[in-house]
């Protein structure tokens, strides 16, 4: 009995990475423990709040958030800041809209939205690498300029989408049994997770955030890192924007207004730090899932919709003020 005990055991390798990989992702776990007291606190008032159905309401609601958060939190772990990500959220449904409203496929139009990201990134990218100008100055810059343009291209108006077939990008199952729109947010987060854990290109990312000087000395291409970080981010921006017009079948100018705060508060929620080379992928895609589940669970309670940004805020000083005791009892 002994023996079969001792063959059965995990050894003791196994026994030694649980505890590491908990402590790596203490943050996360909290996050992931607070979300379900958020839940379960909701549908005590609401019962309906735990239903399967506003389940779904949330996926589907947080899913471009999740989406522009990961292009946001590569920004950030760098040690830059991306302003421009709403509004080129918002220019990249009207281009798309535009294109299909013009006679070109759907393939075609998306294709046009997400080179709105590709190329407002690369120029976030070249006037903080090369021109070397502040991050936050630059994305300001670009933000206004996307936002301006999103009303430009249409006159203001919305462009509604001619293609029905258009919201399976968002909605059909490429995967039987799992949303498009869960799919995309579950593949980019794994696959920016592996990244900064096992690419070295990741752990650059780090460096570079951590101190550019420093990796700089030791051969890190740090305008090349940096540079990629905005181009991510414009393009799962531009992502986002595809995912939500195909979604609602309808662009409007203004529909990023609000994603820039939300996203940036999603990467901070979720533990990464402004001033960069910490956070993990899982702990922006929870921030969103966060403050998705904030916001509805203060519609269903019926509170007035105006204090959500109250609500919000108070949730990333609480995130914030963890953090900060956290590193101080650890230091």
């Amino acid at each position: 009995m002994s023996e079969a005990f001792m063959t059965s055991s995990p050894s003791p390798a196994v026994r030694s990475r649980a505890p590491s990989l908990l402590q790596s992702y203490r943050t996360e776990i909290a996050i992931a423990a607070a979300i379900v007291a958020l839940l379960l606190a909701v549908g005590f008032f609401v019962p309906s709040a735990l239903s399967m159905g506003n389940m779904r309401n949330i996926a589907q609601a947080a899913a471009p958030l999740v989406i522009m958060a990961l292009g946001v939190f590569l920004v950030v772990v760098t040690g830059g800041i991306d302003l421009s990500v709403g509004s080129v959220f918002s220019l990249t449904g009207m281009v798309t809209a535009l294109a299909m409203a013009n006679g070109y496929g759907s393939v075609s139009a998306s294709l046009a939205g997400l080179c709105v990201g590709l190329a407002f990134g690369a120029i976030n990218g070249f006037l903080v690498t090369v021109v070397r100008l502040a991050p936050f100055v630059v994305t300001l810059i670009t933000f206004a300029v996307a936002g301006s343009l999103a009303f430009i291209v249409t006159n203001g108006r919305s462009m509604p989408i001619a293609d029905p077939n258009f919201w399976l990008l968002n909605s059909g199952e490429l995967v039987p049994g799992l949303p498009n729109h869960l799919l995309f947010c579950l593949v980019a987060m794994v696959a920016i997770e592996f990244l900064l854990r096992k690419v070295v290109v990741g752990r650059w990312l780090y460096a570079v955030g951590t101190s550019a000087g420093a990796a700089r000395l030791i051969g890190i291409p740090v305008q090349r890192v940096k540079f990629s970080a905005y181009v991510a981010s414009g393009l799962l921006s531009s992502f986002a924007g595809v995912m939500t017009v195909s979604y609602i079948l309808n662009a409007e100018a203004t529909a990023g207004s609000s994603l820039m705060l939300q996203a940036i508060a999603a990467v901070v929620i979720g533990g990464a730090s402004l001033f960069g080379g910490t956070g993990t992928a899982i702990g922006a895609v929870l921030g969103a899932l966060m403050i998705t589940c904030i916001q509805n669970g203060v519609n269903l309670i019926g509170v007035n919709s105006f204090w959500q940004g109250s609500v919000t805020g108070i949730a990333i000083l609480l995130a914030v003020l963890i953090d900060r005791f956290g590193n101080s009892g650890r230091a």
